[in-house]
């Protein structure tokens, strides 16, 4: 499905993009191939799905975001899906999905990251989800982060 340029853009790509100004023409230049040929390989694998995004992936404790939370919730499955696009689009949702309960323990199948700066406002942000959810909240939690864990993806060797 890739050939070996595409395998190198995803070794040369997948521990973060170089951090120069222009960073697809340093990656182009070191391939061999043109700036613009390089964007139309990688936009053809995030087509396939081979590529699933290109994002910042930042350190929230750096960025002062010391109270974050995965917050998770029970809701009615008819709704979920329409419901959890519209908290991923709030400010302070970092990302957001639909998962599998596993009853009788695991009851939730939505789950929110939040992230603040204060306890207090972490708990207005839990309270500003809750009311959207409304009356297809049936339970919730919160699990907060006490620390970094891994925030990469499959990484394969050149």
């Amino acid at each position: 499905m890739i050939d070996s340029i595409d395998r190198q853009i995803i070794v040369m790509t997948q521990a973060g993009l170089p951090l120069v100004s222009e960073p697809y023409l340093k990656i182009a230049d070191e391939l061999g191939i043109s700036q613009q040929e390089l964007i139309s390989r990688i936009k053809n694998m995030q087509a396939l799905g081979i590529i699933r995004r290109i994002a910042a992936v930042p350190n929230h404790y750096r960025l002062g975001y010391r109270y974050n939370g995965m917050t998770v919730w029970n809701i009615d499955d008819e709704v979920v899906d329409k419901l959890g696009k519209q908290i991923g689009e709030l400010n302070f949702v970092s990302h957001c999905y639909h998962r599998p309960r596993h009853l009788p323990e695991w009851p939730y199948n939505l789950f929110a990251m939040v992230h603040s700066q204060s306890q207090q406002g972490l708990q207005a942000q839990v309270d500003q989800i809750s009311q959207l959810l409304g009356d297809y909240n049936r339970g919730q939690d919160v699990l907060l982060s006490t620390r970094i864990l891994k925030k990469t993806g499959l990484r394969i060797s050149g």
